[in-house]
């Protein structure tokens, strides 16, 4: 078994908690040095870099506050619980993350603009913005690797949005470090305009974190891996002819699927509901991601049959 299905559910959401929180309280650090140091220290690419920090911020919260709500048991109108919550607080994130980008490239844009032109009053980069985009380098790798390492024990694809997020984050500091270093070389334009590439590495970032969690939300397939470890389980069931059709739901951790088997004609209807049943207890019972298995069944063509047979 996987670290993931060893672990109880209270301890996932403790641990998915705690990801979230230690980014926020990093992100919050980040957002006040960056914002006032780009400010103070002439660096329109660390301010876009503190922007995004901010954002970062913004959205940390909103995450927070869906992962809490996700942790609440089954109810009547949510029989499945409220795991899905996951999977939306992802697409928050992604939302946040493509509109704190397009602010900040347009901000860019206009800086260089004015600068060629010669409209600014800008003047190089301090070196305590140096200092403070190398720090912010440093953290994240960590933040990175560590929420990387949660998001895949706990299965949670907001830590794994997160650590994208993060892994991202890297980049558009490194962004603010080039455009600063030149800044200070006398090449006053190359910092503003990395303030521009950074917001197209978080608008990058965004629409994967989107297209990742709508796909989870929408798609009615449970995978590859997981169509064939059901597919190698029912072919221990000697009545199950063919698999017509496997659809699945992801709902946090769990998935319900529902399965169209084949079954021989000349079965009965009770015989068919046996197999059925059959069927539902033997993948809730070896799959352990299985919540919910709801069966199909009909009856195949004596093609299928001889080809059964024959195998």
């Amino acid at each position: 078994m996987t670290s993931e299905e060893n672990m109880m559910p209270d301890q996932r959401q403790q641990k998915s908690i705690l990801a979230i929180n230690v980014g926020l309280a990093a992100n919050t650090l980040l957002a006040l040095l960056k914002t006032s140091i780009g400010i103070i220290g002439h660096s329109p690419a660390l301010l876009a870099d503190g922007i995004n920090s901010t954002s970062d911020v913004a959205y940390g919260i909103v995450v927070n506050i869906f992962m809490r709500l996700s942790g609440k048991p089954a109810d009547d109108e949510h029989p499945y619980g409220h795991d899905r919550l996951e999977s939306i607080a992802a697409v928050v994130v992604g939302a946040f993350v493509i509109t704190t980008a397009i602010s900040i490239f347009w901000a860019s844009i206009n800086n260089v603009y004015e600068l060629l032109n010669g409209a600014s009053g800008f003047t190089e980069a301090s070196e305590l913005a140096l200092w403070i985009a190398l720090f912010t380098v440093l953290l994240k790798i960590w933040l990175s690797l560590w929420t990387l390492r949660v998001g895949k024990n706990t299965n949670n694809n907001v830590l794994m949005a997160l650590a994208a997020d993060h892994r991202n984050d890297i980049f558009s500091a490194l962004a603010a470090t080039i455009g600063i270093i030149f800044s200070r070389l006398g090449f006053l334009w190359v910092d503003p305009l990395a303030g521009g590439i950074v917001s197209i590495i978080i608008c990058i970032t965004g629409i994967d974190i989107i297209r990742e969690s709508a796909a989870d939300l929408m798609n009615t397939l449970p995978g590859k891996k997981l169509t064939e470890e059901i597919r190698k389980q029912l072919a221990r069931i000697e009545e199950v002819l063919d698999i017509e059709e496997i659809q699945g739901h992801r709902f946090g951790l769990y998935m319900v699927v529902n399965i169209t088997i084949g079954i021989s004609p000349d079965l009965s209807v009770a015989e068919g509901d046996r197999i059925a049943t059959r069927v539902e207890q033997l993948l809730i019972n070896e799959i352990d991601s299985m919540r919910r298995v709801f069966v199909h069944y009909h009856p195949v063509k004596s093609e299928k049959i001889k080809k059964a047979i024959r195998s």
